[in-house]
């Protein structure tokens, strides 16, 4: 088993939940294999969807590269996705992002909790990103299902 960080000193930690559209699958295949298609810019992925496996991709926003680094911990094929996230924004301090997908009647119900931050700013700053995040990767899920499915 890959061994999770100790977050008991840093005990800040957020949960934000959304109905999404795309099925459960969809969304984990997201997670774990096509974080270009929705959250990291082009060609800056580095990633392998498999317990222990390292990643790394970067965003670009305001015109500014940001890194993000991690590992996955636990996957549950279109269930559960855990890894660890490390970020300017976190301060370099390895989190740990947990998301739960579960079918729902017009797709999945998706919980994100993100745990282990080294400050409130630090929460505040994902507390107000985190649903902008999940409200776009919503939106090109389904864009990608319709140009999949006309």
């Amino acid at each position: 088993m890959i061994a999770a960080p100790d977050l008991s000193s840093r005990p800040l930690q957020l949960r934000v939940e959304r109905a999404m559209a795309a099925s459960p699958s969809v969304l984990f295949r997201a997670w774990t294999e096509e974080f270009d298609r929705w959250f990291a810019a082009p060609g800056s992925v580095s990633m392998k969807g498999e317990v222990g496996a390292i990643f790394y991709f970067e965003t670009r926003f305001e015109g500014m590269r940001h890194p993000h680094y991690g590992r996955f911990l636990r996957l549950e094929h279109d269930r559960l996705v855990e890894l660890t996230w490390v970020t300017a924004a976190t301060k370099g301090a390895e989190t740990v992002v947990t998301v739960d997908l579960a079918p729902h009647v017009r797709g999945t119900h998706l919980r994100l909790e993100h745990a282990g931050f080294p400050d409130e700013e630090s929460r505040n700053r994902h507390q107000e990103a985190w649903p902008k995040v999940l409200a776009h990767l919503d939106q090109r899920m389904m864009a990608r299902d319709r140009s999949l499915h006309p």
